[in-house]
């Protein structure tokens, strides 16, 4: 019995000892941004390959950050967020809504510390949002604002032979310039221009408004090319300090009330994201990600048409499921796709209310599928619009003849038998035949935006013809509704049937599956069990980021009818 009086009253008296001459603050949570961020987990292997290349991390999605961020601030356990963005990888509205959720997490009154080796603008957009913001002394940073470069192959096709038509409706439908143009037409540049200097413009305020300089200041140091060492940074107040690590970690320690890094409570956000609560299971909120491009066919990279559709019946059949966030993040591709798509959106959405979520892209077939919805939720520095059609076609014969010296007969039953063959120029019949129906796809795009916006066939037409437009400007001319995330859409989503988030649950589709091996080795991993699997190159996507022309390429041999926007812009 002494000996259990002598061991209760030694335990007390450690209990009472602070550990470092003053109590721990809480648990820090640490974004160190090694992951890409993905849009939705499409799931691996049932041999994890990526375990076998050493060093090579798996994705996270942009939900679990968001969910994580807003979480902590309301939990009494977490004291501060630590972050690194050196190596962020996202896209252009991804960043947006993570700096959103990181901005909401300062609101709660606890603070945000970044520290960077070095910086760019997409790592400098979301270190600004920080209460202090450290460099490093032997930084080699750059901000230079946004840019975007464009291919064009027109030269080389004429050199080898090839020769390309572009059949297309609208002035600014850029898609396929880069195969029949040596330079950009004057449409595309402006468009282009536009684009990015809006993206930029909402970069350059957040900012500034961030760091209490005007845009206007930011702006004139960056195009005089004022930022560039670290005391450059220092003296015109983008960053606060400019510690080595050694000092960085003597920093925290002290906001933590501990002697050592290793007595500082960090917890992993993938680690916090898996604990953070899930709601109840008796409703559901389903968010549907429509992530990539628009095709008949294709891989887990890929929009399914008869997928997708597929998977929109199964949400509208569930009972459990009270209204859908329907992300989209795609460039387009295949307008019958794309209906397929629209049409089971039309069906789910007499049942259930639709909220759509824009990601960095909702353009052309990936606006097709968006417009008639109950409400759009887009990022300003989304890309959407690009409200046109096009088509192209591919002649090789002269090519072929010139340089392998094959010659090519053709029989047919018709003087238009091998129209599409790819052998030969369409004639001017032909040419007016696949036009008539691109004139009608285009009709029916202008009308079904038209209905699905409230707005007449001529205003959509007069902001139609192809063209691009970022979120912000989208939002003026009524093509989106209102500024927000995901979460801002899932939000929404559970308001319009009366759900706060502890009486409900978010699925997410489609389903997460595995995929073989052989599979992943052959580049196949298609979403439509009854596809006949092919490999090339576009499904690949390590050589479609390598060869973005290449991986075009399938697109030149094929007959179908394109509702797809043209350039990726990337912030670096």
């Amino acid at each position: 019995m002494k000996k259990i009086k002598l061991c209760a009253a030694l335990l007390a008296v450690l209990l009472m000892m602070p550990s470092c001459g003053s109590a721990r603050k809480g648990k820090v949570l640490k974004i160190d941004f090694k992951n890409p961020i993905a849009e939705r987990n499409v799931g691996g292997s049932s041999i994890d390959i990526m375990s076998l290349v050493q060093g090579t991390p798996g994705s996270v999605t942009l939900l679990s950050y968001v969910n994580a961020i807003d979480a902590a601030a309301g939990d009494k356990n977490i004291s501060m967020i630590y972050m690194t963005p050196e190596n962020i990888s996202a896209g252009t509205a991804q960043l947006e809504e993570l700096r959103a959720a990181l901005a909401r997490f300062r609101k709660s009154g606890k603070p945000v510390v970044a520290y960077c080796g070095n910086l760019d603008n997409a790592s400098y957009y979301i270190a600004s949002v920080a209460d202090k913001v450290i460099l490093d002394p032997a930084s080699e940073s750059m901000i230079t604002g946004v840019g975007s470069q464009m291919i064009f192959l027109k030269d080389l096709f004429d050199a080898l032979g090839v020769d390309v038509q572009l059949i297309r409706h609208g002035k600014y439908k850029s898609a396929g310039e880069m195969f029949t143009r040596s330079s950009s037409s004057p449409e595309n540049r402006l468009q282009n221009e536009a684009l990015i200097n809006s993206i930029w413009n909402t970069m350059s305020s957040e900012i500034a408004g961030s760091r209490g300089f005007s845009e206007e200041q930011f702006n004139g140091w960056v195009e005089n090319l004022d930022l560039c060492t670290p005391d450059d940074f220092k003296a015109k107040g983008l960053i606060d300090e400019t510690w080595y690590k050694d000092e960085v970690e003597k920093y925290l320690c002290e906001q933590n009330g501990v002697k050592e890094i290793g007595e500082v409570d960090f917890v992993k956000i993938s680690k916090y994201a898996s604990k953070v609560k899930k709601g109840s299971r008796r409703n559901r909120i389903a968010v549907v990600y429509a992530d990539g491009e628009i095709v008949n066919s294709g891989t887990n990279a890929d929009i399914v048409g008869s997928s997708m559709a597929n998977t929109l019946k199964k949400v509208r059949e569930d009972k459990k499921i009270k209204a859908v966030v329907f992300r989209v993040n795609s460039p387009g591709g295949s307008a019958q796709a794309a209906e397929a798509i629209r049409h089971e959106i039309q069906l789910l959405r007499a049942e259930k209310p639709v909220i759509v979520s824009f990601g960095d892209y909702a353009a052309s077939g990936g606006y097709w599928i968006s417009a008639e919805s109950d409400r759009i939720f887009s990022d300003c520095n989304t890309i959407t619009g690009s409200i046109g059609v096009f088509g192209m076609v591919p002649s090789l014969g002269n090519a072929i003849r010139k340089n392998l010296k094959v010659n090519i007969e053709t029989l047919g039953t018709s003087s238009h038998s091998d129209m599409m063959s790819g052998m030969r120029k369409l004639n001017d019949a032909e040419v007016e035949y696949v036009q008539r129906q691109i004139e009608k796809i285009y009709d029916d795009f202008t009308g079904l935006v038209s209905n699905g916006r409230g707005i007449s066939r001529d205003s959509v037409d007069a902001i139609g013809q192809g063209r691009v437009w970022s979120g912000a400007d989208a939002m003026k001319i009524g093509l989106v509704d209102c500024k927000g995330g995901l979460q801002d859409a899932i939000d929404y989503a559970a308001g319009k049937v009366g759900l706060d988030k502890s009486a409900y649950r978010i699925s997410e589709y489609p389903e997460k599956k595995d995929v073989s091996l052989l599979q992943i080795l052959s580049g196949n991993g298609s979403d439509d069990p009854d596809e006949n699997l092919t490999t090339s190159v576009d499904q690949n996507p390590s050589l479609a980021g390598l060869f973005p022309s290449i991986a075009r390429m399938r697109e030149l041999g094929s007959a179908t009818l394109m509702l797809r926007m043209e350039n990726v812009i990337e912030i670096k």
